[in-house]
């Protein structure tokens, strides 16, 4: 019970520190107040699976992160994923492949950027 209090006290914080946010401090982020709220409510490991999803098409991290707006696409359509639980299995699995991903609702973005060049 304890640690629950402290989670939503942690959490009333965080969101205490992004409605203190300036306009400015927000441009700067390229984030909307909102996207940044709704970035608090989701799994901390979001920017892990996002990374390790796009490996498996044989994208690297630079190529995800090179387009601000499209990185942010990325981890909102990861964060609001109903399968994580298969999501686990292959970023858990020995050698995965972009076939194994039918799941992800990332997959085509996934698949349209391993054919840009690097």
């Amino acid at each position: 019970m304890f640690d629950r209090i402290r989670a939503l006290l942690h959490r009333l914080n965080e969101v205490r520190e992004v409605s203190a946010l300036t306009d400015r401090d927000l441009h700067d982020l390229g984030l909307s107040r909102e996207q940044v709220l709704q970035f608090l409510e989701m799994p901390d490991d979001i920017s892990d699976r996002v990374t390790a999803m796009g490996a498996i098409f044989g994208v690297p991290l630079a190529d995800l992160k090179r387009d601000h707006a499209q990185w942010i696409d990325l981890l909102t359509t990861c964060g609001h994923c109903a399968d994580r639980a298969a999501c686990s299995q292959v970023l858990g699995s020995a050698h995965p492949q972009p076939a194994d991903c039918g799941f992800c609702g990332n997959r085509h973005s996934f698949a349209d950027l391993a054919l840009q060049p690097h």
